[in-house]
């Protein structure tokens, strides 16, 4: 109930009428219109385009670190569960970090290691380097590449070895193997591990607030400036919005997963 309630309470009064959350003053859907037609209060025009670069912005980093990680994030399930080599307990270990250690550690680990990475460069070629949309990728992609990994491992271990088997007792050597057999079946699996890195992209704000510049605002962290003036229903629609496209990123992942289990 506690969980829930914050979140009906925020879907509800994004249709309120009035601007004042402590007041219902009726139905109305002219703060969803606002957002997309740029109409209502004084100043709609210049803050629906500042909401709409932060969310391409968003979609930006999502799409890219999502690809990235996806590809990498496979290749290290692939290696972790199908080869034998030394150290593969301290990469397993290091695979889990991001995703026990909180996010605040690991934005402020992100932000240290730029500052470090921009002074070295600065003195060693005398480029200036600053925070902005490539440090917010690299972030999400070094985040994203342990859920990806994790969520396409599981996939590849419930695989029948016999599958492979068989196809190279019908001549079919190991890429072909691979490319035939088993990318196939753990296809479901790397899809909804893009899709969960793609919804933990989108939704992230600790990291993204540590390692963006200026002109790299994600939805998330404007947002959050909106509300450090003042809380409007034209806020709670922009949450709402963000609410629904994740839900339906994860129902999408989920249906995947069931999927996957029936192959």
């Amino acid at each position: 109930m506690f969980l829930y309630l914050p979140i009906a309470i925020l879907v509800i009064y994004s249709f309120n009428r009035s601007r004042l959350n402590a007041v219902w003053r009726g139905f109305t859907l002219d703060w969803y219109r606002s957002l997309f037609a740029g109409i209502g209060e004084t100043g709609a025009d210049v803050i629906t385009g500042q909401i709409w670069d932060a969310l391409f912005n968003s979609l930006w980093v999502g799409g890219i670190a999502t690809l990235v990680a996806t590809v990498f994030g496979t290749m290290v399930a692939l290696a972790l569960e199908r080869f034998k080599f030394r150290r593969k307990t301290a990469l397993e270990a290091l695979l889990f970090l991001p995703i026990i250690i909180p996010d605040i550690t690991m934005g402020i680990s992100l932000l240290v290691f730029f500052s470090l990475v921009f002074q070295l460069v600065q003195t060693v070629t005398g480029v200036r380097l600053v925070l902005g949309l490539p440090t917010v990728i690299i972030g999400h992609i070094a985040f994203n590449i342990s859920y990806v990994a994790v969520t396409v491992r599981s996939r590849i271990a419930e695989l029948d070895p016999a599958l492979e088997e068989a196809a190279q007792d019908l001549g079919a050597n190991e890429w072909r193997t691979f490319y035939r057999v088993t990318l196939p079946l753990i296809f479901p699996g790397i899809l909804s591990g893009a899709l969960l890195a793609f919804t933990l992209s989108l939704d992230d704000f600790v990291i993204t607030f540590f390692t963006a510049g200026v002109g790299s605002t994600t939805l998330p962290v404007f947002v959050y400036g909106m509300i450090k003036l003042s809380v409007t229903p034209a806020i709670n629609a922009i949450s709402t919005l963000m609410l629904m496209a994740s839900f339906l990123i994860v129902l999408t992942s989920l249906a995947l997963q069931r999927r996957s289990l029936r192959l």
